[in-house]
């Protein structure tokens, strides 16, 4: 496989030094005794680890990677995940420790969670979506009633601008793709423009930002809801899309029995339907430039290894284009 030339990873990026011994005296720490089971559940952005204790269930702790979020940030998201189950909305909050939900150990900052299982949903179920579609209500209508202050909003600059910005200022694209690749991603952000256009001003509100099949386990009691780490201030429907999947014919109805839960409980513009293909398109650049801004992360080139190549970049530039078509057709929803 022809990879495109970068830099080595580091061997001394920061997550070098979390080892099983750090983890569990993290654990301990916080007053809390593993029994030496200890379980790397699969998380690239962060490090989480499954432990048992001595003296009580297994419990989750999430160790943050640096630099990404400042501590107000990831303590508003942990205050919103609380909220919601304040409301008995089925979400997995931080537990508090002393007082404490955000805790540090060894230049690390880490938070404890309960474990929750479940498995992933059968989203070809008419009767999943509109029960996942009235959970999703239910956290828009609570995440309505205030903005987020320290977390950032998901739009077309912070997700596309910024993203492809990146991506040519590092050199990632190989340089006899480059002039194709950054013309296509363009006619992408216009398109994206277009579609912003369309759907006029829309109110924005505190989502899970990242609600996509592998973030909503299913019970015998129904969903639940995990990972609110890439939760921000956005439109209502980036919560909404990526439950979609098929043909165009399968989304539409798929989309219907969604909202015919949500809908229940909050109220929906139909205007945000002329930015679904625009989020995913927003979605697509900010992914590339998601895997080049942690390339020195020694996780990412093993479990990656397609990045970078040639053939990443050119089905890149094919995907972006079927995008810029896909954002001039009419919305998956009489609007």
């Amino acid at each position: 496989m022809d990879n495109h030339a970068t830099p080595a990873p580091a061997p001394a990026h920061p997550f070098a030094r979390l080892d099983p011994h750090t983890v569990l005296e993290a654990l301990e720490s916080v007053g809390l005794y593993g029994d030496g089971r200890l379980l790397a559940l699969n998380s690239y952005e962060n490090r989480v680890y499954q432990a048992g204790l001595e003296d009580g269930l297994p419990v989750v702790l999430k160790f943050y990677r640096p630099e990404r979020w400042s501590d107000a940030a990831i303590l508003e998201e942990h205050a919103f995940v609380d909220e919601l189950a304040g409301h008995e909305i089925p979400v997995v909050p931080a537990t508090p420790i002393g007082g404490r939900t955000l805790h540090a150990h060894a230049g690390y900052r880490f938070a404890v969670f309960p474990r929750r299982g479940g498995r992933a949903p059968e989203l070809g179920d008419p009767r999943t979506l509109e029960w996942i579609g009235r959970f999703i209500g239910r956290i828009h209508a609570v995440g309505a009633a205030r903005p987020y202050a320290s977390r950032p909003t998901l739009d077309a600059h912070s997700f596309g601008r910024e993203p492809y910005d990146y991506l040519r200022s590092h050199g990632f694209v190989p340089p006899e793709l480059a002039a194709t690749w950054a013309s296509v991603v363009e006619q992408a952000l216009d398109g994206v423009a277009r579609c912003y256009a369309r759907a006029g001003e829309l109110p924005l509100l505190r989502l899970h930002g990242d609600c996509h099949a592998g973030n909503v386990l299913w019970t015998p009691d129904g969903p639940h809801f995990v990972d609110f780490d890439d939760s921000r201030m956005g439109p209502a429907v980036q919560d909404l899309w990526m439950l979609l999947s098929g043909e165009r014919q399968e989304m539409v109805g798929q989309m219907a029995d969604v909202l015919a839960g949500y809908e229940d409980f909050c109220d929906f513009h139909p205007r945000q339907l002329y930015l679904v293909e625009a989020l995913r398109t927003l979605r697509l650049i900010h992914y590339s430039a998601w895997l080049a801004m942690r390339w020195d992360d020694p996780a990412f080139p093993a479990a990656f290894p397609w990045f970078n190549t040639q053939r990443y970049w050119q089905d890149r530039i094919l995907e972006l284009r079927e995008q810029v078509a896909l954002m001039d057709e009419p919305p998956l929803w009489p609007v």
